[in-house]
């Protein structure tokens, strides 16, 4: 306010921008991927079959704790577990790289604008008339990502020692599907080690690197992937339902596996 008068502020109404530009298209694309992943990926964790083909082993259901496939960890499923515990393997596992996925920080500004419009897109109005971030319910929970990166980073091992047995037909041979299943870990991998919070814990918290090279080398290492991090958060996506999409397909008879050694 200056010389005792103040400038009225117009509200703009929601979606309204300056912005001449297609600012919805992307948008548009972000709901359009994000929704077909999570129809597929529920529909797919839900079968609770055609998973295996031969030595592979889809990711949406490694590690396979209990089943009835010769990649189970520890055998059928015992009695004692609830019946919607055990109808599919992939529920005792898929919450985990899937609350990692929920909880990242670059998903949850795509889903944001794609799903909630919050905002739409940069400097396009928004519907709502308060703003209170993450910190009240439900969305502080989001706060949970760094346990979710805990979780998350043992099933790279587990992957990757499925693309090791994904060498044995039963003698030693590279398939088709060998090549995809370790093409999902490489872009899982850059991924996942490219996130915000093991950044920080690689070397962030301190104030001076310097007098720590491994630490600094780590940190310049994560910081590498995580300027790629969107990069490797589409593909990776792309790439873990193509590979259970591909041991599907083979394990229905629909593709067959094209043995390259």
């Amino acid at each position: 306010m200056a010389g005792g008068s103040g400038i009225a502020l117009t509200r703009l109404r929601f979606g309204q921008t300056a912005r001449s530009d297609r600012w919805w298209v992307t948008g548009l694309l972000t709901f359009a991927a994000l929704s077909t992943f999570v129809v597929y990926t529920t529909w797919a964790a839900l079968q609770g079959r055609h998973y295996t083909s031969g030595p592979y082993l889809s990711p949406f259901y490694s590690p396979e704790l209990f089943g009835n496939s010769p990649h189970a960890w520890f055998g059928p499923p015992p009695a004692w577990l609830p019946w919607w515990l055990t109808f599919s393997p992939a529920i005792l596992i898929l919450w985990a790289p899937g609350g990692f996925r929920l909880t990242c920080y670059y998903y949850r500004g795509a889903y944001y604008k794609a799903f909630w419009a919050d905002p739409p897109s940069c400097a396009v109005s928004e519907g709502r008339k308060t703003y209170r971030g993450e910190s009240a319910m439900p969305l502080v929970l989001q706060n949970v990502h760094r346990l979710f990166l805990y979780l998350a980073l043992p099933f790279l091992v587990i992957l990757a020692y499925d693309v090791w047995k994904a060498m044995w037909f039963p003698e030693f041979g590279i398939g088709v599907g060998t090549l995809i299943l370790a093409a999902n870990v490489f872009l899982l991998g850059g991924y996942a080690l490219g996130c915000h919070s093991l950044r920080h814990l690689a070397g962030g918290c301190f104030d001076q690197l310097s007098t720590r090279p491994l630490r600094q080398r780590a940190y310049a290492c994560v910081s590498c992937l995580n300027r790629r991090h969107m990069t490797f958060a589409w593909l990776s996506l792309f790439s873990v339902a193509f590979a259970d999409l591909y041991v599907r397909l083979c394990s229905m008879g629909v593709w067959h596996d094209w043995r390259i050694v």
